[in-house]
């Protein structure tokens, strides 16, 4: 194993801009205040000349006004800041047409959302939704969207920190790089099944396995980093490419589930659609608006 990059957040930032461009806590001429949400970095810089946005986690960073929030955590200060910094470049590139809008660039390094008491009654559950929202409206307003997880992509920090983008990168398991929606535990809680047999499938199959691999197999990351070096490039081409691709009318990530095909990660999911709209076609006709039988008549 390579050295590892978790709670590499800031130094991450370095790696892919372009060297001294990088201004924090300043985005869309938006100055936000440094003790706001202190585990999530937002900013401005160039990468390769153009401007760009980064919304990052500082997994150095503890929030000592929510006692659960450090070590990378997204609180709800944290998801309420980024939320802000998106909205901020969305309103000031409205204007601009899709191959003028700045892109914004996720590093993901999060454990997850661990949501103390306090912050359910404050609303977090609000913040990181808004979060969420944000980059999905600016996604389809044509700012690319890039998200490379450099550490951790853990549950539902994950799903509002990362899974919105255009395209996901992750770096080489290597380097310690987690990936999964829920622990194998916790699976094991909702199904009710043992968490050996649980664990079993975890080694093989990709559904129930963490890791960037599984992802990539799942086709749910589109590319695997296999050096800090190649970072800056491979983002750099990522923008082209989904620049491109909106000005073709695509928005979003698309493709995952044929990438998922593929690769032997999905090769279930194309079978059930089909099986499901087979038996649906059959019995549709019962359930048309326009059947007498419908209306009692």
């Amino acid at each position: 194993m390579t050295e590892s990059l978790i709670g590499k957040g800031r130094e991450a930032i370095d790696w892919l801009l372009d060297s001294g461009s990088f201004r924090e806590n300043l985005v869309a001429g938006e100055r936000f205040p440094a003790d706001l949400g202190p585990g999530a970095v937002v900013g401005s810089g160039l990468l390769d000349g153009q401007e760009v946005t980064v919304l990052a986690n500082d997994a150095q960073a503890i929030n000592e006004k929510f006692p659960v929030v450090y070590f990378g955590v997204i609180g709800l200060e944290e998801a309420y800041k980024m939320a802000l910094a998106v909205y901020a470049v969305r309103e000031a590139d409205r204007k601009k047409p899709a191959s003028q809008k700045r892109p914004l660039l996720l590093l993901v390094d999060t454990p997850g959302n661990a949501p103390g008491k306090l912050e359910e009654i404050a609303g977090m559950n609000k913040a990181t939704g808004a979060y969420q929202l944000a980059l999905a409206e600016a996604r389809m307003a044509g700012h690319p969207v890039i998200a490379v997880v450099i550490g951790r992509a853990i549950s539902g920090a994950f799903l509002c920190h990362g899974l919105q983008a255009d395209r996901i990168l992750a770096m080489n398991p290597g380097f310690g790089t987690m990936i999964h929606v829920m622990p194998v535990s916790s699976i094991s809680r909702i199904t009710k099944l043992d968490i050996e047999q649980l664990e079993a499938l975890s080694k093989t199959n990709p559904v129930f396995a963490a890791g960037a691999d599984f992802f990539y197999r799942l086709g749910g990351v589109e590319e695997i980093i296999d050096s800090v070096e190649e970072i800056r490039p491979r983002v750099i081409r990522q923008i082209g490419e989904v620049r491109e691709q909106k000005a073709e009318g695509k928005t979003g990530p698309m493709g995952r589930a044929a990438l998922g095909n593929e690769r032997g990660g999905r090769v279930w999911r194309s079978r059930v659609i089909r099986k499901m709209e087979e038996e649906y076609a059959e019995i549709a006709d019962s359930y048309r608006p326009w059947r007498k039988e419908a209306y009692g008549r």
